[in-house]
C-alpha cells in the first residue's frame, strides 16, 4: 500500500471512533504526556502546538501548566472530545504534513504517536520545524519495533484464534519508512534540521479492564481492529476466547490487566 493509500487508510480506520480510543487505546497513549513535554521545554505562556491531538490527552495537560495550547487532528470526533477539554477555540481540524499555520508561529511543538499514523513521517516531523520559532523545541513519540507486549499480544490473540489476516494489509511506501529504533526516530528529526536530537526509551505498566483493552479493535480502531472487522462472527467469538486466554497471565487481584509498554521519545531544537 502505498503512501497516499496508508494516509486514507488511517482516515477511514479512526473516522467516527473517538469515544471507542478514548475508552482503549488513549490510556496507553497518555503515559508519555508530562515526559514530551517536559522534553519540549513547554513552559507557562508558551504558544504550544500538539499535533494529532486525539482526545486531547497532552493537550489539556500542557493548558493545565499554563501554556498556550493549540490542539490540531485530522479526526472531527476526536477534536469533538478533545474540545471539553480545552478552552474555547483551542481545537482546528488539519491534517499534517500541511498545517493551516505560518512559519515560527509555536514556541514548541509535539506529536503524541503521531509519526506513527502519517504516510509521509520525515515530511510531517518537517512541517512541525516549519511552524516551531527558531529556539524552539520539537519532541514527538512513537512506537518502537518489535511492539511492546501491551501491543505484541494482539498478534498472539488472533494466532490462538486461527483468525486470517486481510489481504493488503496497510504499509507505508518503503522510501517514506524509517527505523523503529531509538535511532531511527532521531534521524527523522535530524533530517528536518533538528539540533541537539535526543532519543531515548520510555518503560512502564499499563494498568487497564480487559472490556476497555478489548473495546478499541472492537470499534474497528487499529491493526488489530482492521483484522477483526475481516472475520465472521463465529471467529470473532473464538478470538475473544482466545483474548481472554491470552491475557490471563496478565490479569491481577483487582481484575485489571498490567501490560509491559514501551515508547520512544525523541526531540529536539529548531535553530
Amino acid at each position: 500500500m502505498k503512501s497516499p493509500e496508508f494516509d486514507r487508510h488511517e482516515r477511514a480506520r479512526w473516522a467516527g471512533r473517538a469515544a471507542a480510543y478514548d475508552r482503549s487505546f488513549a490510556r496507553l497513549c497518555a503515559h508519555p504526556a508530562a515526559a514530551l513535554l517536559e522534553a519540549a521545554g513547554v513552559e507557562k505562556g508558551h504558544r504550544l502546538l500538539d499535533a494529532g491531538t486525539g482526545t486531547g490527552t497532552v493537550a489539556a495537560l500542557a493548558s493545565s501548566q499554563g501554556a498556550s495550547v493549540l490542539a490540531v487532528d485530522a479526526e472531527p470526533s476526536m477534536l469533538d472530545i478533545a474540545a471539553t477539554r480545552l478552552p474555547a477555540g483551542a481545537t482546528v481540524l488539519a491534517t499534517l504534513p500541511v498545517l493551516p499555520f505560518p512559519a515560527r508561529a509555536f514556541d514548541a511543538s509535539v506529536a503524541n504517536f503521531v509519526i506513527n499514523h502519517v504516510g509521509n513521517p520525515a515530511s510531517a516531523v518537517a512541517e512541525l520545524a516549519r511552524v516551531t520559532r527558531p529556539g524552539g523545541r520539537i519532541a514527538v513519540t512513537a512506537w518502537p519495533s518489535p511492539p511492546p507486549t501491551a501491543q505484541h499480544l494482539w498478534g498472539d490473540v488472533f494466532d490462538a484464534a486461527g483468525a486470517e489476516r486481510p489481504a493488503g494489509m496497510p504499509r507505508l511506501d518503503p522510501g517514506n519508512d524509517f527505523p523503529r529504533t531509538e535511532e531511527g526516530v532521531a534521524a527523522l528529526l535530524e533530517g528536518a534540521g533538528l539540533t541537539g536530537v535526543s532519543c531515548i526509551t520510555l518503560s512502564w505498566i499499563l494498568h487497564v479492564d480487559p472490556d476497555d483493552w478489548w473495546a478499541g479493535p472492537a470499534a474497528g480502531l487499529s491493526t488489530a481492529g482492521l483484522i477483526l472487522e475481516h472475520q465472521p462472527p463465529s471467529v470473532v467469538d473464538e478470538v475473544r476466547a482466545a483474548f481472554d486466554q491470552v491475557t490471563a497471565p496478565f490479569r491481577g487481584d483487582d481484575g485489571l490487566l498490567a501490560l509491559p509498554a514501551t515508547a520512544l521519545l525523541a526531540a529536539g531544537l529548531k535553530h
